[in-house]
């Protein structure tokens, strides 16, 4: 019997290449996201080598997210894997200077969102007695930068989420695992510079930066992981990042 495993973001960056990584390995697939368009295409490309289903929401709201998660049938809400990847990062600015619209963009989506899936889905597991989380925070939530305190903030938030999960769930028997990417060349830089292409291409430049399929490998190594062992925390650098902020690049 295949393992059932929901996606949040889904629609491109890590959380596609998860979708994938999963699809190639026989896991069954529900795809959220906000693109319909490339969630069917996505549909398309997956369906193909496993059951793939889809759902359309904002994870900022929690209304869509629970009528959307709770419409599942039966069969598809024995989800046995959810990878909370959706988030965003809004601006870099000096926090006296921070756009309060990015401050909410930032702690809706990576902190609020992120509660609200989990909330849904935690007791489907906790009455199955099984199942893994796998919470995407950032090495920004283990180290603070300059002109990002609100970013690292919400992933510091995730941070404590994954560890307070952890303490509460294992007694059910659901494993909880805390992936912090460092540099990973998605379009995170584009959001975070609000379409600035070129402002975001710079940030990749000069070294090789983490890809997403990278992310998604170390997303299957700890679901994949045995039963008696939990992969609690694991922290990914580009090759030559020693910190969120250093990064030894080609002169």
């Amino acid at each position: 019997m295949s393992k059932i495993a929901l996606i949040t973001g889904a629609s491109s960056g890590i959380g596609y290449a998860t979708a994938k990584a999963f699809a190639s390995n026989g896991i069954d697939l529900i795809l959220c996201g906000r693109n319909r368009q490339q969630l069917k295409t996505i549909t398309q490309e997956l369906g193909t080598l496993v059951k793939v289903t889809t759902l359309f929401f904002d994870v900022r709201n929690n209304e869509e997210v629970t009528q959307n998660i709770s419409s599942l049938s039966a069969e598809w809400k024995e989800i046995d894997i959810l990878v909370n990847c959706a988030g965003n990062a809004h601006g870099l600015s000096s926090i006296e200077n921070g756009d309060i619209t990015d401050w909410d963009m930032m702690i809706d989506a990576n902190v609020k969102g992120l509660l609200y899936v989990s909330r849904v889905i935690m007791p489907l597991m906790v009455e199955r007695k099984r199942g893994h989380i796998v919470n995407i925070s950032s090495v920004a939530g283990k180290y603070t930068y300059q002109n990002g305190a609100v970013y690292c903030a919400s992933k510091k938030a995730v941070e404590a989420i994954s560890e307070g999960m952890r303490l509460d769930l294992t007694q059910h028997g659901i494993k909880v695992t805390n992936i912090a990417p460092g540099a990973v060349e998605t379009n995170f830089s584009v959001v975070r510079f609000k379409g600035d292409e070129e402002r975001a291409k710079k940030v990749y430049e000069g070294f090789e930066p983490i890809k997403p399929e990278d992310v998604a490998d170390a997303i299957f190594y700890a679901v994949n992981a045995p039963k008696n062992v939990t992969i609690a925390d694991m922290v990914l650098y580009a090759g030559t990042q020693a910190a969120p902020t250093i990064i030894y690049r080609d002169n």
